[in-house]
């Protein structure tokens, strides 16, 4: 037999439990609409999962696509004269005493001498040069060294030079400048032609 307090109490219990469950699914409910909401990938109001969205086309065509680069190179291009730059007129150096081809420095004395193991070669030599039109002054022997190639020598300064170059470049010769044993000779071109001295080889090579 219950009494009338506990009879009083049963259904405010019930109630209370109904309360409970109301909160429990609105706190549910609350959480899903927090959480879930359309999302990419989530699910929506209705529980079911949702494919994720493409991007729209705006955003696509403004940042994935590349710009290409200006097409102004006025920048790059050197820049250009207007005017061709000045011509210097072409010169032309004759060597001293000669006009260039040697002709009028054939009237400087040639003096040739040997030495070479070869007897009568300097006379041989003297031969060639008249051929050419040198002036020889004098043949002879030169003993006081070895030289070690043909060689024409010259004085510095003087019409020589023309001299000795010409000959040089016609008979394959070497050319310098005369060393301390001549430096004190008669005046004009030295020839000293050693074992190598072929005859007229430049003339011959022409």
């Amino acid at each position: 037999m219950t009494t009338p307090e506990s009879g009083s109490t049963r259904p405010g219990r019930v109630a209370g439990v109904a309360l409970l469950g109301l909160a429990a699914v609105a706190l549910v409910l609350g959480l899903i609409t927090v959480f879930g909401g359309n999302g990419d990938g989530r699910a929506d109001g209705n529980g079911e999962e949702q494919p994720p969205r493409p991007p729209s086309s705006s955003a696509t065509s403004t940042s994935a696509t590349p710009r290409p680069p200006s097409s102004d190179t006025t920048s790059a291009r050197p820049p250009t004269s207007s005017s061709p730059a000045p011509s210097k007129p072409a010169t032309t150096t004759k060597p001293p005493g000669g006009d260039g081809n040697g002709e009028s420095t054939k009237t400087t004395p040639v003096r040739v001498y040997n030495n070479s193991t070869i007897k009568g070669l300097a006379a041989r030599a003297a031969a060639d040069l008249k051929a050419d039109g040198w002036q020889v002054a004098e043949v002879g022997n030169y003993s006081a060294g070895t030289i070690p190639t043909t060689t024409v020598y010259f004085r510095p300064g003087t019409d020589e030079e023309a001299a000795a170059r010409s000959i040089a470049a016609d008979f394959g010769m070497r050319v310098e400048a005369r060393f301390a044993g001549i430096q004190d000779a008669h005046e004009g071109v030295i020839v000293i032609v050693t074992n190598d001295y072929q005859a007229a080889k430049g003339k011959n090579d022409k």
